[in-house]
C-alpha cells in the first residue's frame, strides 16, 4: 500500500534530520525576541513621527 510506504518513507527522513540542541533553540530564541522588540520599537516612533508630521500639515 502506498500510504504505508508513504509513512516509512517520512520516518526514514525525520531520521536523518539533525535536530538543534537546547543551547541553539535558545539562542535562536533570544535573537527572534530581540529582533522583534527592535522592530516594534521602530514602527512605533515613525509612527509617532508621521501622525505628528500630519497632524502639524493639517493644523
Amino acid at each position: 500500500m502506498k500510504i504505508v510506504q508513504f509513512f516509512k518513507d517520512c520516518v526514514a527522513e525525520l531520521k536523518k534530520v539533525v535536530w538543534p540542541n537546547k543551547d541553539d533553540v535558545i539562542a535562536s530564541v533570544k535573537v527572534v525576541v530581540v529582533s522583534t522588540i527592535a522592530m516594534a520599537l521602530v514602527l512605533g516612533l515613525l509612527d509617532v513621527l508621521l501622525v505628528a508630521g500630519i497632524d502639524f500639515i493639517f493644523r
